[in-house]
């Protein structure tokens, strides 16, 4: 079956996207000031041999704008998930009471955000990449059916399929840039 332009453009869209929601995973497990269940969802917990998600062996809540309340679904896994999160390298200390655990987030200091906000502009970076990696698959797709005399793509019809996946890579690129501008900010804000 031979791709037509609005095939080539709805997977363009399709993965560009695809790529932003990659990239807003990626930013909400940056850390900022505040509280945020999202920083936690990078650590495995060894639980009865098993590596597993945090978020599937207990609950976390946000009961302060600086703490973050973990509840083990089973308290015997307590002593797991401190372990786990004092090898993590998000550098917090858990307090446990025996039934919960909380978890103070301590402010950032001036030089921890620069770092942080350097890591944000790189994750940003990486998926404007990835988009413009897409764009040039699309692009490569329409010069191919252009020159394919089945297809019947005349050299206007390519052009403006150019243009349009241009417009949606720019739409994207400017998507991640004030994805990246609003999280910078959220970061740098004492």
């Amino acid at each position: 079956m031979t791709a037509t332009v609005e095939t080539i453009l709805a997977e363009a869209k399709k993965r560009m996207k695809t790529s932003m929601e990659t990239l807003k995973k990626e930013l909400a497990t940056v850390r900022t000031g505040r509280a945020n269940p999202s920083i936690l969802d990078t650590i495995q917990v060894e639980y009865y041999g098993a590596h597993m998600p945090l978020n599937q062996i207990a609950g976390v809540s946000v009961p302060e704008p600086s703490t973050l309340m973990i509840q083990p679904f089973d308290k015997s896994a307590i002593k797991a998930i401190e372990t786990a999160i004092l090898k993590s390298e998000l550098g917090l200390n858990p307090a446990n009471d025996g039934n919960v655990i909380r978890l103070p987030i301590p402010a950032l200091t001036e030089e921890r955000r620069k770092q942080l906000t350097k890591v944000v502009n790189h994750m940003g970076e990486e998926i404007k990449t990835a988009i413009r990696n897409v764009r040039r698959d699309a692009n490569d797709e329409i010069k191919k059916l252009e020159k394919n005399k089945d297809a019947h793509l005349s050299e206007d019809a390519a052009k403006t399929a150019l243009d349009d996946i241009q417009k949606l890579t720019d739409q994207f690129v400017k998507d991640v840039d004030e994805t990246v501008k609003h999280k910078d900010a959220e970061i740098l804000k004492v």
